[in-house]
């Protein structure tokens, strides 16, 4: 073929010298092993914002969350339990409290009748938690049940549980839904 052919997008055709030339710099080969280091590690800086921020816009980009929260079936467990109020997400607060009631007890007040209320109030936590998260994982189950039938259930708990331990205003990816609100139809 002469230089006066072209290819399908109504260019010459390059020649073999340049057509080598181009690959050469479009791979754009590191020069050494320290800077195909950099840019493997600016790579992974970018995909890790983008991570970032599809996390605090609350996951309306599926595709740059982690594989964990993907999904419209993750999606709808997060609102699920978002939209209601949660026990355990003031489980460790609580806790912390009444750990620090129990030092202040043992050094300082020394009675035990305030032993015994620090009994019945960790133990009646611990009871109000299990039962709320009873009640929260049933309800994600029917709510995954009803919209995608009974397979996409598998995960949906373990998610559920550590997504309802967590202070709403620290959850990732943020919350989208106000307490006591509709779900969605998104999903």
């Amino acid at each position: 073929m002469s230089e006066e052919s072209s290819n399908a997008k109504g260019k010459p055709t390059p020649s073999r010298k340049e057509a080598e030339l181009a690959r050469k710099k479009a791979m754009k080969q590191p020069l050494s092993r320290r800077e195909q280091m950099m840019r493997e590690r600016e790579r992974r800086m970018r995909e890790k914002r983008k991570t970032q921020e599809a996390l605090r816009s609350g996951g309306s980009d599926d595709a740059y969350l982690p594989p964990r929260d993907r999904g419209p079936v993750k999606a709808l467990v997060r609102d699920v339990v978002d939209r209601r109020f949660n026990v355990a997400e003031y489980l460790l607060p609580i806790l912390l409290l009444i750990i620090v009631l129990n030092l202040l007890n043992s050094t300082v007040i020394q009675d035990p009748q305030v032993d015994a209320f620090i009994v019945l109030a960790w133990l009646g936590l611990v009871l109000l938690t299990i039962f709320d998260e009873i009640r929260m994982v049933r309800a994600v189950k029917q709510a995954v049940g009803d919209r995608f039938g009974d397979d996409a259930k598998r995960g949906t708990t373990g998610y559920a549980v550590l997504r309802s331990t967590q202070l709403r205003r620290f959850r990732l990816p943020k919350v989208q839904i106000a307490r006591g609100g509709p779900l969605r139809e998104r999903y």
